[in-house]
């Protein structure tokens, strides 16, 4: 009680100035925010975020665009065939079935939190994807887990803002955060409904509080916020039963995945059978695992011996039970459901990548940006080197002085 006592009677103090020192890195994620949405009318602390900063005229995103995927890659600074994080759910052929699994053993490759800790900078995780347990035996100083859908965002903007008033010293110098985003509500009503505008709001609001705390703090000279999204949205609703098809065909297969659909044979010999069998569906392509390699979906042991890529509005799995017979029918009706994991190229697939504060002129506009980017840009903001296995480079556009280039 008397801490947070003492940290209100700093929100309400008089502002502040801080010198200049260590830099500061607060990363968010806002699940599902699409490039355009930012602009909405309204949004007034992201309209901030845009004047006193910039943004990326959108984020694209690995493949397939899905939460988990988008939020390890950002993370790791590289693609899923390296850091195994495929796609929400999928298979290893050793280690069984994942479905968005707060097991960070999962992950192939080093991720900012550890790399930044390993580098000694203090960190703080809060809902990130992947960073609810140890890796490798190593986890940051700060982290909140398990994760709590249902907590609001107010209440991680007040946890963020209480780590920013620590003293010099226990206070973490990277954040990262996820947010809900538009992507719930954009998923059940489209993405142009207006409840993905009545979400936006409470999302702005929680980002206002943020900017105002580090207002009264005085922290802008030393921090920088990067505000960046997994994935766009797009229409989507249109099933295609693809282990209906195999089943037909006398083929025995595991198909997972929504827009990218791993087909996982009982007997690989069968693979041409499975192509032939999945052949001609409208807004599907059929490739080989050997041949789908290229694109960079899933390292050999995760990826399938048949894949399918669907463009929207198609999708391969749909709820089940009651919810699957009313989407079916709202369908018919013209309901707009909304949806992602599709080719990164897609306009709608794009994200945000928004910056704020130190290293970041007002009114800087960084072209199109990639989500292995957001890592090294990241490490090179705190000047230390990237994750182990990142591929990504610093985002053109930010001014982060030469003396404080990350470390080789």
């Amino acid at each position: 009680m008397r801490k947070l006592l003492a940290l209100l009677m700093l929100l309400v103090a008089v502002p502040v100035t801080a010198d200049e020192g260590t830099p500061l890195v607060v990363l968010i994620s806002l699940d599902g925010m699409r490039h355009d949405y930012p602009a909405r009318e309204g949004l007034d602390a992201f309209h901030r975020v845009l004047r006193e900063g910039g943004g990326a005229d959108r984020l694209t995103p690995v493949y397939t665009s899905n939460t988990f995927p988008g939020h390890v890659a950002m993370a790791t600074g590289t693609y899923p065939d390296v850091n195994g994080i495929v796609d929400n759910t999928f298979i290893d052929r050793g280690k069984g079935r994942y479905h968005m699994s707060a097991d960070a053993d999962w992950l192939l490759a080093e991720p900012l939190w550890i790399a930044s800790t390993r580098q000694g900078i203090p960190t703080a995780t809060y809902f990130w994807v992947g960073s609810e347990t140890p890796w490798r035996g190593q986890e940051p100083m700060f982290r909140m887990a398990p994760f709590d859908g249902r907590r609001p965002e107010s209440e991680k903007v007040r946890q963020m803002l209480e780590w920013l008033a620590l003293p010099e010293g226990e206070r973490p110098r990277l954040i990262m955060s996820y947010f809900a985003g538009g992507d719930h509500v954009a998923h059940d009503f489209g993405p142009t409904s207006d409840k993905v505008q009545e979400q936006l709001l409470t999302q702005d609001q929680a980002l206002g509080e943020l900017l105002q705390g580090v207002d009264r703090l005085g922290l802008w000279p030393r921090l920088t916020l990067i505000l960046v999204s997994d994935h766009g949205m797009t229409p989507m609703g249109d099933y295609v039963d693809l282990g209906a098809r195999l089943e037909r065909a006398g083929i025995q297969a595991d198909v997972v995945g929504s827009s990218v659909a791993h087909v996982h044979l009982a007997d690989p010999g069968q693979a041409e059978a499975a192509m032939q069998a999945l052949a001609g569906i409208p807004g599907t392509r059929v490739l080989s695992g050997a041949k789908a390699q290229p694109l960079r979906l899933a390292p050999p042991s995760r990826m399938g011996d048949v894949v399918v890529l669907a463009d929207p509005p198609f999708t391969f799995s749909r709820p089940g039970g009651w919810q699957r017979y009313a989407m079916a029918t709202l369908r018919l009706f013209g309901w707009n459901f909304g949806g992602h994991g599709y080719a990164p190229d897609l306009p709608d697939m794009g994200g945000i990548f928004l910056a704020m504060g130190r290293g970041v002129p007002p009114g800087s506009s960084f072209g199109t940006v990639h989500q292995v980017q957001v890592a090294p840009t990241v490490a090179a903001l705190l000047a230390i080197a990237p994750p182990l296995q990142s591929e990504g480079g610093v985002v053109p556009g930010l001014r982060i002085p030469q003396t404080e280039a990350p470390l080789e």
